[in-house]
């Protein structure tokens, strides 16, 4: 049986890529221009397919049809945390993502980038990708503005003239934690599918909720049960959103438990790995990193909650956010192992480089068992059109 081929684009530490591996994917080639990134591929794929280069100096010629392309461009013009420059960003890769597609005409293509893609600021650079993606054959002219090929992609989309390739294109804000990642993570995804491959797909149902989590914590014990402790004495230790929801679960109790899974917590992921020391007895990427503190806006992730989105940072590791942080208020640094499991990449897997560069590819890598679910749904529709 001939395997779907992918070509991914600013893979980082490999998460998409390995999520989609999972559900029998072949990568032909894995495209990122950082080194240290590259390194950690290197180790965990085939080192021939990693590319270590410029994606604006990559000939995606070289692969002609592939079933899929993939990938995250930098998320850096887009950030809440970052300038917001948006398109007028040198490191916004969307037009290379385009070029991609243009040139290997994949049968369906997976992008992942920030919620801050979705702000209001950005919204008609946001709608001119869209279609773009839409319309890969219509490219920007040389010295075009990409407001002026915005007003050609619109003439096209609403005329009914147009023969050539063609996506349909969707998005959604999807947080992992609502797919069973103990990680609070929103992130854009937009998937394209080929329109002559007559394909009627939508993005995977949630299967986990805050409700859930909350019933086994505060209805039936059950939580603290498994994990053989108490419950917190006080409730000081979760955010004002959650304890609207307890205050409601109490004041609104049911029989009937919510339909879907618990959220998947801090706890769960981390149960049975020991403290860390310094010397990474238990694994070398296990290693304890004193300093860490509470300050405003920085009170690191409550143990029995799914973590804070893992952060990658604009200079390392990020002021307080990727803590731990105990009922009793006591904190500490996630160890890059930490990080990388709450990220859900399997033990097994190695993240080169120090701790602040390491910790920098877990925060910008996309979950693997999210990856492994859209993945999985998308690539069986295509394999449903391929068989047929």
């Amino acid at each position: 049986m001939t395997k779907l081929t992918s070509l991914e684009l600013f893979s980082g530490a490999g998460g998409l890529a390995l999520g989609m591996s999972q559900t029998g994917i072949h990568h032909e080639a894995l495209v990122e221009w950082n080194k240290e990134a590259s390194k950690t591929l290197c180790h965990n794929f085939d080192p021939d397919i990693v590319h270590n280069v410029d994606v604006t100096d990559f000939d995606f010629n070289d692969y002609g049809h592939v079933d899929l392309i993939a990938g995250g461009p930098p998320c850096q013009p887009f950030s809440l945390g970052g300038k917001h420059k948006g398109e007028v960003d040198k490191r916004d890769m969307f037009p290379h993502a385009c070029r991609a597609i243009s040139e290997c005409t994949p049968s369906a293509f997976v992008f992942e980038n920030v919620k801050g893609l979705l702000r209001k600021s950005f919204s008609s650079y946001f709608g001119y990708v869209i279609l773009r993606l839409t319309y890969p054959g219509i490219p920007i002219t040389e010295g075009e503005k990409w407001e002026g090929h915005l007003d050609r992609l619109e003439q096209i989309h609403t005329s009914q003239n147009y023969d050539g390739i063609k996506y349909n294109v969707i998005f959604r804000l999807i947080d992992a934690a609502d797919y069973g990642i103990p990680q609070r993570r929103e992130r854009v995804v937009i998937v394209g599918i080929r329109d002559d491959l007559g394909v009627h797909w939508s993005f995977p149902e949630k299967t986990h909720s805050l409700e859930s989590l909350l019933w086994t914590q505060f209805v039936t014990g059950e939580y603290w049960e498994r994990h053989g402790i108490e419950p917190p004495a006080s409730l000081d230790c979760y955010d004002k959103r959650t304890l609207a929801h307890i205050d409601r679960m109490k004041k609104q109790s049911s029989f009937f438990a919510p339909e879907k899974k618990p959220w998947k917590t801090i706890r769960d992921q981390l149960s049975g790995i020991p403290y860390p020391d310094k010397q990474g007895s238990y694994h070398p990427e296990h290693i304890l990193r004193e300093g860490a503190r509470v300050y405003p806006g920085h009170t690191g992730s409550f143990i029995d909650v799914p973590s804070k989105t893992i952060k990658a940072g604009g200079h390392g590791v990020p002021g307080g956010e990727n803590m731990i942080r105990h009922a009793d208020g006591s904190v500490r640094y996630f160890t890059t192992y930490e990080a990388k499991l709450l990220q859900t990449f399997p033990e097994e897997y190695r993240i080169l480089g120090s701790w602040t560069e390491s910790m920098r590819q877990v925060g910008n890598a996309v979950p693997v068992e999210l990856a492994n679910i859209i993945s999985k749904s998308l690539s069986s529709q295509i394999w449903n059109i391929q068989k047929a």
